[in-house]
């Protein structure tokens, strides 16, 4: 029997930590491998989470890159290799470097499952490793498989080969209709999307299974499992932003304290601010308001962040963060989320950043 490991990556966030929660409370027969990749820039409230989430889990291993540097963290070993020159939403390469190639070297050369916490909720696509022996699957979503999976199961080149796994799996009573879209090729007006979801709304289970047989006659990890391996095949939860934090609460393990919504005052207006996802205390990613939490909490990391920005690099586009601690600019930003937290109270919609940001942008690598 081929080996197959089935490992989860650590962000400190609280999706990838609710999916680790939750995998262990309803698998528990799934022997999960628990990594974090240790860039050294963590906020202090992360590596609160990441303790408690070891002891919860019972250990995590600790990836580091560039070991034996004569840097403080990998981040500076990077960035001076780089030139000085500072990671940014086109040039990601602090992800590559600090996180990517740390997992990929930690799965080797092994048949790997990667357990990947986007939520049901959430419109994007998740972490596809160019390693042919690395799958990544996403348990909070309806559809678990990733956009490579699905491309080859519902391409027109497979489509007899689909059917046929259909005609030998699904149940007489439904047979019918389900053979009516599973028979359709996919055309312009009926594309991979809508198929996909037309199949997956007659029964997520079957269309699992389905992709399951396909994949046996593959290379792909899962492919290499017995069914009773991957028992995700039989599992049609969807779990969204609510349930990340009840599995976080009632756990035990408890909510990232970056997430805790902290009151401030301008101008006679109340708002709050936190963080809106986690990563690096710098992570360009992070929003104006995010800066200006940072700024305020953390002024340390604040200003360690604006040591990085030299000959004409900055974490944001057009401004720099000695502009942005300006008194004027921190209450402009400040004005500006109010706003936008009390046009969310009128329209009945959150208005915590988490709700307001949500996860709008953000590099899905740095989840894993």
């Amino acid at each position: 029997m081929t080996k197959v490991r089935h490992i989860l990556g650590i962000s400190g966030g609280k999706d990838s930590a609710a999916l680790s929660i939750y995998l262990k409370q309803k698998y528990p027969q799934l022997k999960i491998e628990y990594y974090n990749s240790d860039t050294g820039c963590e906020l202090a409230e992360t590596e609160v989470l990441i303790d408690r989430l070891s002891a919860y889990l019972g250990s995590i291993k600790r990836l580091r890159a560039a070991e034996g540097s004569p840097e403080p963290t990998p981040f500076e070993h990077f960035l001076k290799a780089m030139g000085g020159f500072l990671p940014s939403p086109q040039q990601r390469w602090c992800t590559k470097k600090m996180k990517l190639a740390e997992f990929e070297r930690y799965a080797g050369k092994d048949y790997a499952v990667s357990y990947v916490g986007i939520r049901g909720d959430e419109e994007r696509d998740g972490y596809i490793s160019s390693k042919p022996n690395i799958q990544a699957v996403f348990p909070f979503r309806k559809n678990i498989w990733s956009l490579d999976v699905i491309n080859k199961v519902l391409h027109n080149d497979n489509l007899k080969q689909i059917e046929g796994y259909y005609e030998e799996l699904c149940p007489e009573r439904m047979k019918e209709e389900v053979m009516e879209v599973v028979r359709k090729p996919i055309t312009k007006q009926f594309y991979y999307s809508k198929k996909l979801n037309a199949l997956l709304d007659l029964d997520v289970k079957l269309f699992n299974h389905v992709v399951f047989k396909f994949l046996q006659t593959t290379e792909y990890p899962i492919g290499k499992l017995t069914k009773e391996e991957f028992p995700l095949l039989d599992n049609d939860d969807v779990l969204v932003k609510e349930d990340i934090f009840r599995l976080l609460r009632e756990s035990g393990v408890g909510v990232p304290a970056y997430y805790e919504e902290i009151p401030f005052e301008v101008d006679g207006k109340t708002g709050t601010y936190c963080r809106s996802r986690s990563g690096c205390y710098f992570c360009f990613f992070q929003q104006r308001i995010e800066w200006v939490w940072l700024l305020e909490q953390h002024p340390d990391l604040y200003e360690k962040a604006m040591t990085f920005e030299k000959d004409g690099y900055t974490w944001i586009q057009g401004e720099t963060l000695a502009d942005l601690a300006k008194p004027e600019r921190v209450r402009q930003i400040k004005l500006d989320i109010i706003k936008r937290q009390e046009e969310a109270k009128k329209k009945q919609q959150g208005t915590t950043l988490v709700d307001i940001l949500g996860d709008e942008l953000m590099c899905t690598n740095c989840f894993i």
